[in-house]
């Protein structure tokens, strides 16, 4: 029995030791094959002809971690034009037609107060023989008086009589200013330069000064109103440049206005963006535009440009190119950013060239040209 237990023993002894040279063996081989890859590969990396690449400077600066919000386009000068006078209009100009400063939108019936005109200047006419008659009837009665052949109340009465005649010619002189100011004032024209938009009454329509005849937009001086939740109010300033972006245009400018009123129940405030004139072709009232905007403190940080990025299933990587043109594939990880730029993390530092077009393919090690 001890026999039996002694050779069954020997015989585990025996498997092991021999599973345990098999799993070496195992070992030693996968090792050789890793290694021989590995060779072939930097051998091909090191054979490999030159790729052409192009490449960006990581660069230290402060950025800032931003959002992208919704804001509409809108006319700085966008008016009900009115009549101004009471009448009958006579013509009106057709929505869509681009007009300039001073030119004609409506025009009213002028008669009537051509007529008014016309009555006018015959009152100033007779307030002005009024006034005449008196200054001479006052002549001759101080002349009068000089011999005591009148009266002292006469003569006054005279006086105050030649007085009130030229207050009287002065007030149809007025008269006549106001009805040449509603003349002038029945011809419309525009206040700038802009585009009809809509016409709200009818040629032969009566209508009261206070009337809206049309609606003129200036579509040359534009700007973008934007509201922004109040936890970012410490972010927005007067002159902030900020990038916008709508049917794929893409411009940057400042911040014009900030109005720190905040809406109740939205909880945002207004800003307000100019667009520049040069820049505004394809821009227009009532667009929605992406308006990127800061919503943190920036800090000194290294960036890259977005497209040295690489983006696997096992993590972010650059290319990195050394002083002898040679690739090294780096594992990066990626902060905030901006449209072009974003921060990163990792085994760079500032000055290093990085590869942005032409760094997928590269190997470890491979040569380069530098475009």
């Amino acid at each position: 029995m001890l026999k039996t237990i002694m050779f069954k023993n020997n015989m585990l002894k025996k498997i092991t030791l021999k599973n345990t040279f098999k799993n070496i063996y195992k070992k030693s081989v996968i090792t050789s094959v890793a290694c021989a890859l590995l060779a072939s590969q930097l051998s091909y990396a090191a054979d490999a002809p030159p790729s052409p690449v192009e490449i960006d400077t990581v660069t230290e600066m402060s950025l800032a971690a931003t959002a992208d919000l919704m804001g509409t386009v809108h006319s700085r000068s966008y008016v009900n034009i009115t009549a101004s006078v009471n009448g009958r209009l006579e013509w009106l100009q057709e929505p869509g037609v681009m007009v300039a400063k001073g030119d004609v939108l409506a025009k009213m019936d002028l008669l009537p107060l051509q007529l008014k005109q016309a009555e006018q200047k015959a009152q100033i006419k007779r307030a002005s023989i009024n006034s005449q008659y008196f200054n001479n009837e006052l002549k001759r009665l101080q002349k009068l008086k000089k011999t005591n052949s009148t009266s002292q109340f006469q003569l006054d009465q005279t006086k105050s009589q030649f007085e009130l005649a030229q207050a009287d010619s002065e007030i149809a002189n007025l008269k006549l200013q106001q009805i040449e100011d509603q003349l002038q004032r029945a011809t419309v024209k525009a206040p700038f330069d802009g585009v009809v938009t809509e016409r709200v009454v009818r040629a032969g329509t009566d209508i009261s000064r206070s009337d809206v005849l049309l609606k003129l937009l200036d579509t040359e001086h534009l700007e973008v109103r934007l509201y922004v939740p109040v936890k970012y109010l410490a972010y927005v300033r007067k002159g902030l440049e900020l990038n916008l972006q709508a049917i794929g245009q893409k411009i940057s400018t400042k911040v014009t206005t900030v109005i720190p009123s905040t809406d109740p129940r939205s909880q945002t405030f207004e800003v307000r963006i100019q667009i520049p004139e040069h820049l505004n072709e394809f821009w227009t009232a009532g667009q929605l535009v992406k308006v990127t905007l800061p919503i943190q403190g920036a800090h000194p940080s290294l960036t890259i440009h977005r497209d040295a990025l690489i983006l696997r299933k096992d993590g972010t990587f650059v290319v990195k190119i050394d002083d002898e043109n040679k690739a090294h594939r780096l594992l990066v990880k990626v902060g905030k950013g901006t449209v072009d730029r974003v921060t990163i993390q990792g085994e760079l530092k500032n000055g290093d060239k990085v590869a942005i077009r032409g760094a997928e393919r590269l190997k470890e090690g491979q040569s380069v040209i530098v475009q």
